[in-house]
């Protein structure tokens, strides 16, 4: 027992020897470049150290007395004193000796009266000893007699002004716009196809021609077409000659059938043959319609002014109804089609302007007006489309162009604008700090865009108040400022 808590205290200590060392060492070292303060820390270590050391020595001996007894008060069995008193001798710093308050009665037993011990460490109560008025003298400042305790590192006040640079917050007539990106669009685009069937004789336009309404731009087999119409012109004149023959042999009858010459069968037969010469003459003239209809369906024509997006189909080509031919685009008016958030749902309305520029045209803007306005929010994106159109004269803009731009929702609004310097962000909230009376109050904003270096502020900063626009990360709350003059 004793053994098993000599070796305990030796390891022990030496641990907490090679510690107190190191402490010492690193107060003496920091004392050097530190001064009295880091002398008396390093000290405050030493005392605390020793203090420690004496403690966990002292608890280490008797816990190693508790492995036989099981009680912190050493309290082992009579016999296995008498039995194992060799073990009891003095061995290092430490020793068991009886205890001078006995073990009370109600403890004792017959068969194996008790005895308590306790275990004596003197090392570990000098240890104690040393370090206490050691910790005493850090923690008291090491003062003499009459010395008074160092007074406490000063502080910045904050009563001590601030040299800092100030602004007025401006107003000045700013557009409520709301930003928008979206594709121009050609406001009429057609496929144009053949609408009659046969060979593809010429094609009269090229890609990126500009064309006229009603200027042809193919013939289809035109030839053909053009023989068929006479051909049906000539059935037409075959067909009203028979239906005034038809007509003359049907009065000469109605004539003897009055005189009683003629018999009812030949009457009759009259009647019939002038009218199907007249429904031959009507079926002539229909055909001829149709054929000059088809003379004139194989001249393409442009259904209104546009330009040639693309030809499909070359000279050669056999056609039918509906087979394409071009691709033309009205791009004199174009279509400027944006998507906007449902929350501005009920700002859009037609006729408001909308201002935007291209890549292609960086200094220029161009201008357009809100034609069209989606009544349905698509409910994945939750926005909605709306389209301006866009004049387009000189043909500067191409469809199917990106374009940015904004949307004037009210025009010279009056806003309020501050330096960009002077604002800041503190916990994902824009601030500044308003000047009163040469004291800073630090106040949330809301800011709005930046334009032209100024920012654009949209609530907590009125027109005519005063910003700080520099030493900001000096300032707290209440902070006396002093108006320092820039620099030129």
């Amino acid at each position: 027992m004793i053994s098993s808590c000599t070796g305990l205290c030796s390891s022990t200590r030496a641990t907490m020897r090679s510690m107190l060392f190191s402490s010492l060492y690193a107060g003496m070292t920091t004392a050097r470049h530190g001064g009295h303060s880091a002398l008396l820390a390093g000290l405050a270590a030493v005392g605390l150290g020793s203090v420690l050391v004496g403690l966990m020595d002292r608890d280490a001996v008797l816990y190693a007395a508790e492995n036989h007894s099981g009680r912190r008060g050493a309290t082992v069995p009579a016999p296995w004193l008498s039995t194992n008193r060799e073990m009891l001798a003095p061995r290092g710093p430490c020793r068991a000796v009886p205890a001078k308050r006995a073990l009370p009665s109600n403890l004792q037993t017959r068969s194996a009266p008790m005895i308590r011990m306790r275990i004596k460490c003197p090392w570990a109560r000098r240890a104690v000893f040393a370090g206490v008025p050691a910790l005493v003298l850090a923690l008291g400042g090491g003062c003499k007699p009459g010395e008074a305790p160092p007074a406490p590192p000063r502080e910045s006040s904050a009563s001590t002004p601030v040299p800092i640079t100030v602004a007025t917050a401006v107003s000045a007539p700013v557009d409520r716009t709301l930003p928008v990106v979206g594709t121009l669009f050609a406001k009429d685009e057609a496929t144009v196809a053949a609408e009659v069937e046969g060979k593809l004789e010429k094609t009269m336009a090229e890609f990126g021609d500009r064309l006229r309404q009603d200027q042809p731009v193919a013939l289809v087999d035109t030839d053909s077409y053009t023989a068929l119409a006479a051909q049906a012109s000539a059935r037409v004149a075959q067909a009203r000659a028979a239906a005034v023959s038809a007509g003359r042999d049907l009065g000469r009858q109605v004539e003897l059938r009055r005189t009683g010459i003629a018999s009812p069968a030949d009457h009759d037969a009259a009647v019939a043959n002038a009218d199907q010469s007249r429904a031959a003459l009507k079926a002539a003239e229909a055909a001829e319609t149709v054929a000059r209809l088809n003379v004139e369906r194989s001249r393409v024509r442009a259904p209104f002014d546009a330009a040639v997006a693309e030809r499909i189909a070359g000279a050669g080509d056999y056609v039918k109804p509906g087979t394409p031919l071009f691709r033309i685009v009205n791009d004199d008016v174009l279509k400027f089609i944006v998507q906007a958030p449902e929350s501005h749902a009920p700002n859009v309305r037609k006729d408001l302007p909308v201002v935007f520029t291209v890549d292609a045209y960086p200094a220029r803007s161009f201008e357009g007006r809100v034609f069209l306005v989606s009544p349905q929010v698509n409910a994945a994106t939750r926005m909605f489309a709306f389209g301006a159109l866009v004049p387009n004269a000189d043909h500067a803009l191409k469809a199917g162009t990106f374009a940015r731009g904004e949307l004037i929702l009210e025009p010279a609004v009056p806003t309020v604008f501050v330096p960009l310097e002077s604002v800041f962000s503190s916990s994902g909230i824009s601030r500044v700090f308003v000047v009163t009376n040469d004291v800073a109050r630090l106040r949330g904003i809301v800011p709005g865009r930046v334009r032209d270096g100024r920012q654009e502020i949209l609530g907590g900063v009125a027109a005519g108040e005063v910003v700080a626009t520099s030493g900001l990360s000096k300032l707290r709350d209440g902070q006396p400022v002093v108006l320092r003059v820039p620099s030129p």
